[in-house]
């Protein structure tokens, strides 16, 4: 019993090692561009573009102005305030000498941080040890950790998702939309909580209160954080919202590369329209064919309903994939179809940033066809890991959380 008790420590001390080292890696991955302001379109023929090192100037965190209240950001609140408070560390450590490099240590930490907390959070909900391994030394944790500011929404909704497996809907509630106040993808499991609530155990009457309190958990959390902002700087608060309206495209999302393709041009507005309409026909088809197999944990559903939401969406920034992997290895019934997910992103990766290295005359260049490909290749598994979460048993540790 030592011997088995010394090696899991061992084991387990493996694992922390290596989300050590993947985040390592992760933040010389971003950080190894000259510092003091990229040069001959490195940032993307390198792949170290990162939108932390232009907010330290554009977004004046250098100048320590508060988000909403006295500069803009494009993000939900909790992003702007995560955002506010490690400029504020990055003055407070380095002083004089702070500068957008040390905000991309700070940040990448931070992100470090969060990453080991779901590391911790699959580790205690019986994750199988493959699946550990896959996040401790995960790709998607290299390419995308000192990228943006994506872990925290990430942390939540995985958060939120192990509140459900365990049948506390309303923390999971309240969870999903602080998850939605960093960033909005976490919200997409708020309708599957909600039907979890309603047809779960009980009677009607106890069910209909038990859904209702769980919506009131989840508008309620959302607008502690978010009413402040919306009252004192409407038009700041409101610009993630009008800019997500607004913007046309990105290169690695379907109806671009539809466009690029020639296969289907569409204007911004019938974008907005279709995308919507596809989403929600692909969720309620999710829904109904998942019925029967996850009826008694639809939390478990959310995975198919984010991939879906990524591939109809008109915008597919690479990082959006971070949001989908801490799910996947959670919830996902085979390993296969994430692993070429994951292949499938990190050549959508290259692909993105080569065409913009190539747009200013830079090596090396991808075009608009070798965009299409990887993200057909990653649409490929991603329809694939679809159609698998939703017709196959869920892994173990979720569908008997108390055996794990």
């Amino acid at each position: 019993m030592k011997k088995r008790g010394a090696g899991a420590g061992r084991q387990l001390d493996a694992l922390w090692l290596a989300l050590a080292l993947t985040c390592s890696l992760g933040y010389l991955f971003k950080s190894h561009c000259a510092p003091g302001g990229w040069q001959n379109a490195e940032q993307y023929t390198t792949g170290c573009y990162s939108d932390v090192v232009p907010f330290w100037h554009v977004r004046e965190v250098k100048a320590g102005k508060i988000p909403y209240l006295e500069t803009r950001m494009e993000y939900p609140v909790l992003t702007g305030a995560q955002i506010w408070v490690e400029g504020a560390v990055t003055r407070a450590v380095f002083g004089r000498h702070a500068n957008d490099q040390r905000f991309l240590l700070i940040v990448t930490l931070a992100n470090a941080l969060l990453a080991a907390l779901i590391l911790r959070m699959l580790m205690r909900a019986g994750v199988e040890r493959r699946r550990l391994w896959a996040w401790a030394a995960a790709p998607p944790l290299v390419l995308y950790l000192g990228h943006n500011w994506d872990m925290a929404a990430a942390t939540l909704a995985l958060a939120a998702l192990l509140f459900a497996r365990s049948g506390r809907l309303v923390p999971a509630a309240a969870t999903a939309a602080l998850g939605a106040a960093a960033k909005l993808f976490p919200a997409l499991a708020l309708p599957l909580i909600g039907l979890q609530a309603l047809f779960g155990r009980g009677g009607w009457r106890e069910r209909l209160v038990r859904a209702a309190t769980v919506t009131a958990a989840a508008i309620a959390a959302w607008t502690v954080v978010n009413l402040p902002i919306a009252l004192l700087a409407p038009d700041n608060w409101s610009e993630f919202y009008r800019f997500s309206q607004e913007r046309q495209g990105t290169a690695g999302a379907t109806w671009e590369v539809l466009a690029n393709s020639g296969l289907w041009f569409t204007w911004t507005e019938q974008r907005n329209l279709y995308a919507a309409s596809l989403f929600l026909g692909g969720f309620a088809l999710i829904v109904r064919l998942g019925w029967r197999q996850h009826r008694d944990h639809m939390w478990v559903l959310f995975t198919p309903v984010l991939a879906w939401f990524l591939l109809t969406n008109k915008v597919y920034s690479p990082q959006f994939d971070l949001w989908l992997y801490p799910a996947l290895l959670l919830t996902a019934p085979r390993l296969l179809p994430v692993a070429l997910f994951v292949a499938g992103d990190v050549a959508a990766y290259f692909a993105e940033f080569w065409w913009f290295a190539g747009l200013e005359g830079a090596w090396p260049a991808a075009t608009p066809t070798h965009i299409a490909l990887a993200a057909a290749f990653r649409g490929a598994a991603m329809l694939w890991i679809i159609g698998d979460c939703v017709l196959r048993r869920a892994p173990s540790w979720v569908e008997n959380p108390r055996k794990t």
